[in-house]
């Protein structure tokens, strides 16, 4: 009864990706984020932005939601919306002060997210974006077990080019290989950066190991692109405004739209198929 009911309430939602990383702080909020205005004439699709990072939701942050709060309605809650085709749900929303620190075993992330995903009054969706927090934890397996109800279209990884962090993207490719959670492909935050002055690159994060290229190529993984460093992303997520729309002379913003661009062509690709088989 419980994943008819979760099925019913997702049935509107067209395509669902994850984002995910091995580390914390390589940027993967800040992906999910940038993701639903990263089309060129992104008002042409309904967006969904779902935080499911509990214990330190910074898309409300990042979004300029900051101090909004969810409401009821009879239908279930209504999402956040920054625009009227871009609704957000955070545990963000739900705390008192943004410096609350919420201390939950894993049951009650467990329930929260069913709750999310259950009770929530998305609406005709074509993109749900889930940000998952770090690692692989009991909030990746309760995402991927009650949205297998109804339908993943895949996982973006999230990494920056040195070994450490890699390290942890391959144990997150072998936990989607083991929940069979489809890899649409490998993000390289932080690749170099660009000299506003003179335009040369510098490796700030070296890729003593081949970056994420090599480690794609090993593990026959997609690597979707590379986004170099610019200090004005973290200025715009302080702010609660879009990079994109800030910077889009940036090379980051050409990379950004790029991806986006290899990761909408995957899911319409991936919906297709899915038609024929049916």
């Amino acid at each position: 009864a419980e994943a008819a009911a979760l099925r019913e309430r997702l049935r509107s939602v067209k395509h669902t990706v994850l984002v995910l990383s091995g580390k914390g702080g390589v940027g993967k909020s800040t992906f999910s984020g940038l993701f639903p205005v990263g089309w060129g004439g992104w008002f042409v699709f309904q967006v969904a932005l779902l935080d499911i990072d509990i214990c330190g939701p910074s898309i409300p942050k990042m979004m300029g939601l900051e101090g909004e709060q969810v409401h009821q309605s009879g239908s279930g809650w209504s999402p956040v919306y920054v625009e009227e085709n871009l609704g957000v749900m955070s545990v963000g929303f739900l705390l008192s002060s943004p410096d609350d620190a919420v201390i939950w075993r894993g049951p009650k992330k467990n329930g929260l997210i069913k709750q999310f995903l259950r009770d929530v009054d998305w609406g005709e969706i074509d993109y749900l974006i889930v940000d998952t927090p770090p690692g692989t934890s009991d909030e990746h397996l309760s995402i991927v077990q009650y949205l297998s109800a109804a339908h993943i279209d895949g996982a973006v990884i999230i990494t920056t080019p040195q070994e450490v962090s890699l390290q942890d993207v391959r144990k997150e490719i072998n936990f989607c290989h083991k929940v069979k959670l489809p890899v649409i492909g490998v993000v390289e935050n932080m690749s170099g950066f660009i000299c506003p002055k003179c335009k040369n690159e510098s490796q700030i994060f070296p890729p003593t190991t081949g970056g994420a290229e090599k480690m794609c190529q090993n593990l026959n993984v997609s690597l979707l692109g590379k986004v170099p460093l610019d200090p004005q992303i973290g200025k715009s997520c302080d702010k609660g405004q879009s990079f994109l729309s800030e910077a889009p002379e940036s090379p980051a913003t050409t990379s950004y739209r790029n991806i986006i661009q290899r990761i909408q062509e995957y899911c319409d690709q991936h919906h297709f198929q899915e038609e024929k088989i049916i």
